[in-house]
């Protein structure tokens, strides 16, 4: 009976063109999918992913799922794979879910984080790993602003033109910003985000934290339902999705030794 595995994949996604497979083959699920395959010696391995990124978007937990066509070990699911692995992606975990279980849908909710260095140089050994501002940043006009994007609303105005999502009302759990000497760190967490919400919203909260906006422009924005009116889609260099939240029943973990690297 073929058994259904569970994956938390961590990558540094500078170097990738996005999560999802493309007729390149230079996305991270391509190579994943090549690793997989060659590992357990089958013509091909079809994964299917809880949250898909954007080019230049890292991964700390992203977990997929696949129908395993041979049986293994799930220490070898982690240590074979890694093997045929570019050494900027690495799976974490492996866990045997139910045949019911699916990556994308039986999320209950998925986690972001931006980082973003606030510094009047560029960054170099940061490079591609953080956002960059040059100009100072205001905490409470942020926050205050962030607050007007709580709930479930609908979030056209922070919606890629090419987003193929059947819905743009979602619900946003949560939004922390914190702050370690130059670097910030803004926390999402929502039942799921539209193509390029967080990276919209980092432009929207970052006109109001350079005080360009204030912070009740973020409801005006959220209110009108127009991408045009919102800021500029901000660099990917910076985001991490952390992955999704699953019922706890399912025991799957919900961090990597990557978070403790991830700043602040």
């Amino acid at each position: 009976m073929t058994a259904r595995i569970a994956l938390g994949i961590s990558y540094l996604g500078t170097a990738y063109q996005g999560w999802q497979s493309q007729p390149s083959g230079a996305t991270v699920q391509d190579h994943l999918e090549r690793a997989l395959a060659t590992f357990a010696a089958v013509p091909a391995i079809a994964t299917v992913c809880a949250g898909r990124t954007d080019a230049g978007v890292h991964g700390l937990n992203q977990v997929v799922h696949f129908d395993a066509p041979v049986a293994r070990e799930l220490f070898s699911w982690v240590r074979g794979v890694n093997r045929y692995l570019p050494c900027d992606i690495a799976v974490q975990w492996a866990r045997a879910v139910p045949s019911t279980f699916h990556a994308r849908n039986s999320a209950r909710a998925r986690r972001y984080a931006y980082v973003l260095l606030e510094s009047p140089v560029r960054p170099s050994v940061e490079a591609g790993r953080v956002g960059w501002v040059f100009r100072p940043l205001a905490l409470e006009p942020m926050q205050q602003a962030a607050q007007h994007l709580l709930g479930e609303h609908d979030f056209s105005a922070f919606r890629a033109a090419q987003c193929q999502a059947h819905s743009p009302i979602k619900t946003l759990y949560r939004i922390d910003i914190t702050r370690r000497g130059p670097y910030w760190r803004f926390d999402f967490e929502a039942n799921a985000f539209l193509h390029h919400m967080i990276r919209n919203i980092m432009g929207c909260l970052i006109a109001v934290g350079q005080g360009l906006r204030p912070p009740s422009w973020l409801a005006e924005v959220r209110d009108a339902r127009r991408r045009e009116v919102a800021a500029p889609t901000f660099a990917a260099d910076g985001l991490y999705f952390l992955g999704p939240r699953y019922d706890a029943e399912l025991d799957l973990p919900e961090r990597t030794p990557a978070f403790d690297w991830l700043p602040l």
